[in-house]
């Protein structure tokens, strides 16, 4: 039977058993809402920007480990979401971003809303196709959910001009995948894995160095069964928070420019690096020439490229995660973790010597007194979505994380106005956790108007604005760096953040003590609307430690201790 392009999108995405979709109608891609409008296979969310649509779309997949899918129209509306796929494309999520384009015969003519989509997109995405016959729209579509989800996950995106969303074709959803270019190696090769082991075995003072990978691949448990047999200390990157459990007493902390002191040192006394899923970007490694100088090097990732790309791997294993680590633990026997109890003392002494801490010593809130009672109030109960800027590393070092796709930030890319509209893409995929986004006075009015997007759709996010009157992280670079320069941070002029949330029908609190906001947050719960809630905190705090940018990983900006 024939139907038309657009109705092939629709079936396309009943087919792989697409659930929410993200999105914003135009003209380029009427057609494909009309077929929406006739279907009730799927749930559409109308978000109020197409950057918006593609961030819930990445909330959506960080949290139910699924593809993520977005759908926008032309020109401006594919422009809007670039920034989504770019952050997406950075933190390998999964998406599909199906989008509008003016029909075959207005292409190369600067009709209305005419961009090149495919063009743009090729730098940030995993792959991109311009469909120009609704004939080739079934095999498009399953290699797009097909690419997005394996090998490295990332983002794909099909561009459709308008007549081929119209055009009539054959709908054969069950083809067989013919990418002859794409064979992602998910079998690590057995003699490395056996060498990496007996690399282990050998060394004295090993590290895991536990990666986002690891989330993406849904290996985290068997990371912890890896890390529990070996007894190896392990560190965590931004991404990988979750992986191992706040309370484990092998997790040391996370590492790299904000990292704690103990993880930055482990990796700098080290003998042998087990990186997993993890690329040794320069947010973790500092000083690339100082990092881990004295250590073997094992690697594990399905990317080849990323392999050596920045630090030489002794023991390269290309392959999923998951299959290696198994591969792994069937070869622990010949690690002995009692080898390793002096190596876990000296990382035990690095925390007591300088422990991730904080001084209340202000009339006003610490914001990490605010996510620390998050912690403890929540804990496991909620998911938590955060922005980017300093409340970001601060959620990092201080929220109790229990479980993987718990934590859902913008790594990579660092994109302010990404907390919020994630948020609401991860309460759509976990409706039974409290959906919490961690933000900064700065980053929550990139995409504030996200608030009617919650109110219509009855996704009740709480927003925690921890409000410094600044622009926080620069204007701590500014502060250390620029000598008190603060140039175009102070952010003391500001919209009246509790009416703003109430203006679109939400609810807000503003608090200036511990317990206003405990109330605030146990009403903004029982009250299941989106919230604000504002909680005015210490101006010029600073999150450390630090380590200064291209410096080592031990020359570390520490908080300075208080005479008692």
């Amino acid at each position: 039977m024939q139907i038309s392009g657009a109705q092939m999108v629709i079936e396309a995405l009943i087919a792989e058993g697409v659930d929410t979709v993200f999105g914003y109608p135009g003209g380029a891609i009427m057609n494909v809402y009309d077929e929406i409008y006739k279907q009730d296979d799927f749930k559409h969310i109308l978000t109020r920007h197409e950057q918006a649509a593609v961030h819930a779309a990445e909330g959506y997949s960080k949290a139910s480990g699924r593809v993520g899918v977005a759908m926008i129209t032309s020109g401006p509306g594919f422009t809007n979401a670039v920034t989504g796929l770019a952050d997406a494309y950075m933190d390998s999520t999964p998406l599909v971003v199906i989008s509008g384009q003016v029909p075959m015969s207005l292409i190369g003519t600067d009709a209305f809303q005419e961009i090149d989509a495919v063009g743009i997109s090729r730098s940030c995405t995993k792959h991109n196709y311009l469909v120009t016959d609704a004939k080739d729209l079934p095999r498009v579509l399953k290699e797009a959910f097909h690419i997005a989800a394996t090998g490295r996950p990332g983002p794909v995106h099909v561009d459709i001009p308008k007549d081929v969303t119209a055009q009539m074709a054959e709908f054969d959803y069950s083809i067989e995948l013919e990418l002859e270019t794409y064979k992602p190696h998910v079998k690590g090769n057995p003699r490395q894995i056996k060498k990496a082991m007996e690399a282990i075995a050998k060394s004295k003072r090993p590290v895991f160095y536990l990666g986002g990978g690891i989330i993406n691949a849904n290996a985290a448990y068997e990371v912890r069964d890896l890390v529990h047999k070996t007894g190896i200390p392990a560190v965590e990157t931004f991404m990988a928070r979750g992986t191992l459990s706040h309370d484990d007493d092998l997790l040391i902390s996370m590492l790299g420019m904000h990292g704690s002191y103990a993880a930055n040192m482990a990796m700098s006394e080290t003998d042998l690096v087990i990186g997993l899923g993890a690329r040794f970007d320069d947010r973790v490694t500092g000083k690339i020439s100082e990092f881990a100088k004295n250590a073997g090097i094992i690697h594990v990732d399905i990317d080849p490229a990323s392999i050596s790309k920045l630090i030489k791997a002794d023991y390269p294993i290309v392959g999923d995660v998951k299959n290696v680590v198994n591969e792994m633990l069937e070869l622990c026997d010949q690690v002995k973790s009692e080898k390793y109890k002096p190596w876990r003392e000296t990382v035990r002494n690095f925390d007591e010597l300088h422990p991730l801490a904080y001084h209340e010593d202000t009339d006003r809130l610490k914001p990490q007194w605010v996510i620390e009672r998050v912690g403890e109030l929540l804990g496991d109960k909620a998911n938590i979505s955060t922005d980017v800027g300093q409340h970001q590393m601060w959620t990092a070092q201080f929220y109790p994380f229990s479980r993987p796709r718990q934590f859902m930030s913008s790594g990579g890319l660092g994109t302010m106005g990404f907390g919020f509209p994630a948020a609401i893409g991860v309460k759509a995929a976990s409706p039974e956790k409290t959906s919490i986004n961690f933000t900064g006075d700065g980053s929550i009015l990139m995409n504030c108007q996200e608030l009617m997007t919650a109110v219509e759709q009855k996704l009740p996010v709480i927003n925690i604005i921890l409000n410094n009157n600044f622009l926080g992280m620069v204007r701590q670079w500014q502060t250390l760096f620029y000598d008190k320069r603060h140039s175009e941070t102070d952010l003391s002029v500001q919209p009246d953040f509790v009416k703003l949330s109430e203006a679109f029908g939400g609810i807000g609190y503003r608090v200036k003590t511990k317990d206003e906001f405990d109330a605030a947050l146990k009403d903004a719960i029982e009250k299941d609307v989106v919230a604000f809630i504002e909680v005015i905190v210490e101006r010029m705090e600073n999150v450390m430690p630090m380590v200064p940018s291209g410096g080592s990983l031990f020359n570390m900006m520490l908080l300075e201790k208080k005479e008692k």
